[in-house]
């Protein structure tokens, strides 16, 4: 137990996790909206949007984050100069938080395409019937009851989110848990098997009360056939 305490004292491991907490939260935010735009893509009946769509996913969602950490840095804002703040550790955590969100949009597209796959068919040709043009009959029919059936999956896409920030520490953010974790296996190897626990516990701390919460939230909001 002294092991524990001393590395908490001596590192800022509960800092090192909310910086991670804020990364998936900004990032599920904006890969939330992203990856509506793009589920409307893909079942759009204009046929540049759903290649649009399915362009997207299949490349990004067989795309290593890693490189597109690393493109962050080096080729966006290294090459390309873009830049997203004055202050050089907030630019890489919010190129960091791009970075994230351009690799789960896709993910967060197939979650609620198959949400919309638990709409009965009725419905779509109900709004139809009644002159509802496309954007109108998904935003007020469809995507609603897609959300409640995509429930479980987008659950499991903001677990993989939350424990992929630690990719951050590629896209150059120093003080997120992966970085702070090696640099304490640096300095303090005869700690080691503390400092794994420590990291591997309070990950499941922070994705347990995810799935728990989405699981119930499915079968309470399914959708009823």
């Amino acid at each position: 137990m002294q092991e524990y305490l001393d590395i908490v004292r001596e590192y800022d491991v509960l800092g090192a996790f909310w910086v991670n907490i804020q990364l998936a939260f900004w990032a599920a935010l904006f890969s939330l909206v992203l990856g509506s735009i793009l589920a409307l893509f893909r079942i759009s009946p204009i046929p540049s949007l759903q290649w649009a769509g399915s362009a997207y996913v299949t490349v990004f969602r067989n795309m290593p984050l890693t490189i597109i950490m690393v493109f962050m840095v080096l080729g966006a804002w290294g090459q390309l100069e873009f830049s997203l703040a004055t202050d050089f550790d907030t630019n890489f955590f919010w190129l960091a938080v791009v970075g994230l969100t351009i690799y789960h949009a896709a993910f967060v597209c197939e979650a609620i395409r198959s949400g919309v796959n638990t709409v009965p068919v009725g419905q779509a040709e109900a709004a139809r019937s009644i002159g509802l043009p496309f954007v109108a009959a998904a935003r007020l029919v469809i995507l609603p009851q897609a959300f409640r059936g995509a429930i479980a999956p987008l659950g499991n896409v903001l677990i993989a989110l939350i424990k992929n920030t630690t990719v951050a520490a590629a896209a150059s953010v120093a003080t997120e848990t992966s970085s702070v974790m090696r640099t304490m296996i640096e300095f303090r190897p005869d700690y080691i098997y503390a400092i794994f626990f420590t990291f591997a516990i309070g990950y499941v701390i922070l994705v347990t009360p995810v799935g728990l919460l989405s699981t119930s939230l499915s079968r309470k909001l399914a959708v009823a056939r």
